[in-house]
């Protein structure tokens, strides 16, 4: 319960996080809408030809590659320089690079030049980020719409109590989708996937609760700082998933002991000793198996499923 409730409350925060991003943007929009559409007409109305093929080449040209403030600082030294030459402010170099024009700022020069050139700007400035807007909605949106999804596969239930053909891929990145927001943020995810998988016959929902609790306890060992690994092969007609971690390590007189009920490692009130004992009884009903390798900085769980079900004899 304490697993499924720090989960909860990952997921609410991201999916809070493209709620707020979409809520921003439209904000955004709404205020340009307000504010300067009218203005569109007698702004096109107000360019020479010459003026209009420039600023519509300007916004062709704005790049929408995420910088960071020092390279974005760089570039307007840069651009700056360029500018001087020309007599030209260095303030335009800061809307440049607010607009997305990080190089090549000398074929813009007779826009630039132009008497009107601060409102040109700022009119293509307006639209870029009103371009910007939209896209933010539509990456948010597909983010929120796969955290639901994942949600949804996880919280899935098969009544049938029969075993169905799944992907064990899927449902590891369900587990991590729902897990992205403790990952993001001081975790580097490594993920080595074997081409052509096949499908397996398994109880999914049971085996989504084996990765949520080896993920779960993966980032606990690191604290959320360090390298989570993935491997999923396949050898011998069996797939093997093997969760490492860059943790602090189990020691070799307890790695015996993990797999029993009730037995726990974290501190009173943190955990159960349940979770590796249910992992090992789910595991044991795909008549596969689990083990540990740990030394510190290096803690590996591998699970080990036929691809076949031997209860049926294939």
């Amino acid at each position: 319960m304490a697993t499924l409730g720090q989960l909860i409350a990952g997921i609410a925060h991201e999916i809070n996080t493209p709620l707020g991003a979409i809520r921003s943007s439209v904000e955004n929009i709404a205020q340009f809408l307000d504010d300067s559409l009218e203005q569109l007409p007698l702004f096109f109305q107000s360019l020479s030809e010459e003026r209009q093929q420039d600023f519509f080449n300007l916004l062709r040209n704005a790049t929408q590659q995420m910088l960071s403030s020092k390279e974005k600082r760089q570039i307007r030294r840069t651009l700056t320089r360029q500018l001087a030459e020309h007599d030209l402010d260095d303030t335009i170099a800061d809307t440049l690079v607010e607009i997305g024009i990080y190089k090549d700022a000398e074929i813009f020069l007779p826009l630039l030049k132009d008497p009107n050139s601060q409102t040109i700007l700022d009119m293509a400035y307006q639209l870029i980020s009103l371009q910007k807007s939209t896209k933010t909605i539509n990456m948010a949106s597909n983010r929120a719409a796969k955290i639901v999804f994942a949600l949804k596969s996880f919280a899935r239930y098969d009544q049938t109590g029969k075993k169905i053909s799944a992907d064990i891929v899927e449902g590891i990145e369900t587990v991590l989708t729902l897990y992205h927001n403790q990952i993001k943020h001081g975790v580097q995810l490594v993920k080595n996937y074997a081409n052509k998988l096949p499908l397996i016959l398994c109880y999914p929902d049971e085996l989504n609760q084996v990765w949520t609790n080896l993920v779960h306890n993966a980032l606990q060992a690191m604290d959320n700082k360090g390298t989570l690994q993935i491997d999923v092969t396949i050898q011998d007609e069996k797939i093997s998933i093997a969760v490492t971690d860059s943790g602090t390590g189990i020691s070799e007189e307890l790695q015996s002991k993990i797999f029993e009920p009730f037995f726990t490692t974290k501190s009173a009130g943190e955990g159960s000793g349940l979770g590796l004992d249910i992992v090992k009884k789910i595991i044991d009903k795909h008549d596969g198996t689990i083990t540990v390798e740990s030394v510190v900085g290096k803690t590996t769980f591998t699970v080990s499923i036929p691809v076949f079900d031997i209860n049926d004899g294939n």
